[in-house]
């Protein structure tokens, strides 16, 4: 099927739609922002911060952990090639 020659979606505006997109995440991050209500509502209602604490100390362990793994595979990688 021959695409249409007034269409929106040409190739050129493909990288153009990418690009404010991108530039729309950027700019406003509050937009993007994904969090469970239920998660929210916990930790907003607490008083002590205990919880948030405990969370923002998971999320940490969480995001450096595939970090860790990833750069003890390129150490490895890298005393290979060297031998």
């Amino acid at each position: 099927m021959k695409p249409h020659r007034y269409s929106i979606f040409t190739r050129s505006n493909h990288k153009g739609f990418l690009l404010v997109f991108i530039i729309g995440f950027l700019f406003f991050p509050s937009a993007t922002e994904a969090q469970c209500a239920m998660c929210r509502a916990v930790l907003e209602s607490e008083a002590s911060g205990t919880a948030a604490e405990g969370i923002n100390n998971g999320i940490v362990y969480l995001m450096a952990i595939p970090y860790i793994l990833v750069a003890g595979v390129f150490y490895f990688v890298y005393r290979k090639m060297r031998s």
